[in-house]
């Protein structure tokens, strides 16, 4: 890429998109391309045709998708499954039918068997059982990437993929039912403070193993990859270290300043015991994560306070 280059992020406005915009805006790239969902439909094959035979685009960042905690893929995962299926498959084709030089599809962690050896290593995919809390949403990312490697493999497509672990950062979603964990615990926790209440419910054991990764971590490798890496097998991006859930809620509780009790309801489903993405691919690439997990948490703990009257419910 240079700074001329045509760049469209699909899905601008999300924690990851947004991030990528501000990255490469700070890198002096100014032809970047975005369209609201108001503007441009996803999941609308022929509105993406157009905008793609239009555009002129030369690179593609499928930062789009629906996304949520465990529990809104328990209750919704038949929207998981369909919209995520459509919004990758019709901005994969459309960017190949129109000639972009190279697309980063951006999968997730839970492509992986829900007991793969630990740390994850790329070729574990297909190797297992996924984990049944988000496996609609999991099946969807698994099919953008064969499809990447199927447009790469019959028409010479320069797509790649990236499985990102656990996100978290300014800019994430807060609703309580719909959040992952990260802003799920600081906006429960948050609340608990200022209410004065001196107990905080959180769901499962708290024994879990999570690996997390500031978001502009990852868009600094989602840059990386674009100059360094073409090829066919999913990368992985991660920090290398992961935490139980009990660890990141009491950091959440020192940050927030919360000094009530915290319950863990042994009611309600843990998910993976363990995930720990094997980063080594990367890392030999020349690529780590910088960022201190206290100094990202406390990073996104400032932004949800600024934004109290305006973050996404």
């Amino acid at each position: 890429m240079n700074e001329d280059s045509r760049i469209y992020i699909a899905g601008h406005r999300g924690l990851v998109g947004s991030s990528i915009e501000l990255k490469l805006r700070s890198r002096g790239f100014s032809n970047i391309i975005v369209r609201t969902r108001s503007r441009l439909d996803l999941v609308n094959q022929d509105a993406v045709n157009q905008f793609f035979s239009e555009q002129s685009i030369d690179f593609v960042i499928i930062a789009a998708a629906m996304v949520g905690g465990v529990y809104a893929n328990n209750l919704r995962p038949a929207e998981f499954i369909r919209n995520n299926l459509q919004i990758q498959t019709n901005i994969i084709d459309a960017a190949y039918r129109s000639g972009v030089d190279k697309l980063l599809f951006l999968g997730s962690s839970c492509i992986y068997p829900r007991l793969a050896s630990q740390p994850i290593k790329e070729d574990s995919l297909l190797s297992g059982p996924l984990e049944e809390t988000n496996k609609a949403y999991a099946i969807a990312k698994i099919a953008g990437i064969e499809m990447c490697q199927a447009y790469r493999k019959q028409y010479g497509f320069n797509a790649i993929c990236a499985m990102p672990t656990n996100l978290y950062g300014p800019g994430d979603n807060f609703h309580i039912q719909d959040s992952h964990v990260v802003p799920a615990l600081i906006r429960k926790i948050h609340e608990a403070k200022v209410s004065g209440d001196k107990n905080v419910v959180i769901w499962g054991s708290g024994n879990p193993r999570r690996e997390f990764l500031y978001v502009d971590d990852l868009s600094d490798a989602c840059l990386f990859l674009f100059e360094n890496y073409d090829g066919e097998s999913p990368i992985n991006i991660g920090c290398g270290e992961d935490i139980t859930i009990k660890e990141l809620a009491k950091l959440i509780c020192f940050i927030v300043g919360y000094s009530g009790q915290l319950t863990f309801d042994t009611s309600k489903p843990d998910g993976t015991p363990r995930k720990l993405l094997d980063v080594s691919r990367l890392e030999k690439l020349g690529w780590r994560a910088n960022t201190s997990f206290r100094d990202g948490i406390k990073n996104t703990y400032e932004w949800f306070l600024d934004n109290l009257d305006s973050y996404r419910s």
